[in-house]
Parts: structure tokens; sequence; C-alpha cells
């Protein structure tokens, strides 16, 4: 999802063939906003569950932290339009309050994720992190002031696993990688499918490597035995420009799956660090994909369509 110093990396998490390094000691802890979330659920409570535009506007957006300023400008646009996905929707609204206290384990385990990230990619900035409540159609963004993260959104996300707090440190290190890729900072014309994947497939490369898994774990299994025929499809595809069948398209289900450029992409990122001999070299590099050498990247990686289908 999108729009983004010392010690040593140890080997591989969960099917990358690396294993998670622990938090040196003297990690500063992140920055992690959580205040909105209580303003919100103020508003929302003293509503009843129907507040007016007029009291999202004073209540919550306008004493608002910098990240939630940035995100409306963004995202939610308006008070108004926020009050309408509230109204549609009511019962996201409702049960995000579930996962309300578990951000807790989240935030007390993101100092040893964003340790990870650093030993990787010593040059990485640790950006805020800021949880609130948009209007419920992207769980994660990147935007000046570091990460946002949609609780309401992330909330049913359960393709993603049932632990609520891991849930959240997954995606929250996919969109903190988003932070490292100058290319994800910036808007691409004539994009190609290609270099998408591999923007987003590298954030859930690093995600993995630093936090045990990618945001999208439901397509391991949707994709078994059908890895061949995909990746044939998409290599196609690949250097189009038209994203609508394999990028933001929706998490699917187990008969058509959405986001495969995601799973590829992923593919693709693991074949080049695997690869690679230097392997922190390797990581800058993944970083640094944009629209021009996303061709080459595909070639050094060795990466090929599974053949025989």
């Amino acid at each position: 999802m999108s729009a983004v110093r010392s010690g040593l990396l140890v080997s591989v998490l969960l099917g990358t063939g690396l294993a998670c390094a622990g938090a040196p000691a003297h990690a500063a802890p992140p920055v992690v906003h959580t205040e909105d979330i209580d303003r919100f659920y103020r508003v929302y409570d003293e509503a009843h569950g129907k507040p007016t535009a007029e009291a999202l506007q004073a209540g919550y957006l306008d004493p608002g932290s910098a990240g939630l300023q940035q995100y409306l400008a963004a995202r939610i646009k308006s008070a108004a339009r926020l009050q309408q996905a509230i109204a549609a929707r009511p019962a996201d609204y409702a049960g995000a309050r579930a996962c309300v206290a578990p951000l807790g384990e989240t935030k007390a385990r993101l100092p040893a994720v964003f340790a990870r990230l650093v030993e990787a990619y010593p040059a990485a900035r640790i950006a805020p992190v800021t949880l609130l409540i948009g209007r419920d159609d992207t769980g994660g963004n990147t935007t000046p002031d570091g990460v946002i993260i949609g609780i309401e959104t992330m909330c049913r996300a359960r393709w993603m696993g049932d632990d609520v707090a891991t849930r959240f440190v997954h995606i929250i290190a996919h969109e903190m990688t988003h932070v490292q890729q100058p290319a994800a900072q910036v808007e691409t014309p004539g994009a190609t499918l290609l270099f998408q994947a591999l923007l987003e497939g590298g954030a859930d490369f690093m995600a993995e490597l630093t936090s045990g898994d990618t945001i999208n774990p439901q397509l391991r299994q949707w994709t078994r035995g059908r890895e061949c025929a995909i990746e044939q499809a998409f290599e196609k595809d690949a250097l189009g420009v038209d994203l609508s069948h394999w990028m933001y398209n929706g998490v699917g289900t187990a008969d058509k799956p959405g986001d495969l450029g995601y799973w590829v992409g992923y593919r693709i990122v693991k074949a080049y660090y695997d690869r690679a001999t230097d392997k922190k070299a390797a990581i800058t590099t993944l970083l640094h994909i944009d629209n021009a050498s996303a061709p080459r990247f595909l070639q050094d990686s060795g990466w090929k369509p599974q053949t025989g289908c």
C-alpha cells in the first residue's frame, strides 16, 4: 500500500532464508502517535456513533497531529467525506475499537523492527508513525511527516492474520520501507508494471526481513500450484503501464487473488538479494529502483518465470 545504524544482520525470516537479529540495546525508541485515535473516539462516543461533520472538524481534525493534517489533505479530504464514510460503514468504525488495545504491543515491538532496518540499511530514516482514523479506504500510507496507518481499515484486514498487534507491525514495516525509497515519494509518469511491482515487492521483502512477514501472507497459499501461469502472465505485461490486473485491485479471493504484482515483485527482489554476495549493497540497490533501472534490476536478479504450465 502506498501513494513509502549498527550491529550485524544474522540470517532469514519466514521463507526468505534470513532470521531476525535482535535490536541493539542503544536503539532509540521510534516516535509513534496514537492520540488522534483517542480524540476521534471522544467525538464518536459523544455522538453515539453518528458524529456530524462539524463535530469531526472541531473535535478531531482541527486539533489533530501533524500526521493527521497531512493525511487529511492526502486522503480524508474533508470532515464531510469522513462523516459520510462513518455513516456508510458504521460496523468498521465500531469494530476498529477492538484494535486499539493491541497497539500497545505493536509499539513495544517496533524498536526491534526498526533496528533491523537500520542494520540492513544504515542510511535508513526512521520517520514518525501516526495511527489514526481515516475514510476506511487505505491501511497504510506515507506522507512528508512519515508513516500513516488507518486503524479502521487495518482492523478488518484479517487476511493478514488473526493477531492484531502483529498485523500492525507488518504494515508499519512495509510503509517504513517506502520512506527509504526515493521513487515512492514522487509520481512517476509512465510507470511500468515491473517498476511498481518492484517498489511494492521490495517493501514486502524488507517487511519480512525486519518484521517477520509481508503484508500479503495470503498470497503464499492462494498462488500455490499456480506460480507458473501467474509468472508467465506477469512477464508478458511487465513493461506495460496497465496495472489494473496486478496492483491496487483489492485483496481478492482464493479463486481470484488481488495484488499479485506485490507477490511477483517480492519474488524478483528476493531472487536478487539471494544472488547478491554483498547483502547491504543489494538492499541499497533494491531501495533505489526507479522506472528506468527496473529492467536492469530484473535482469541482474536472474529471476525467470517458471515453465511447464
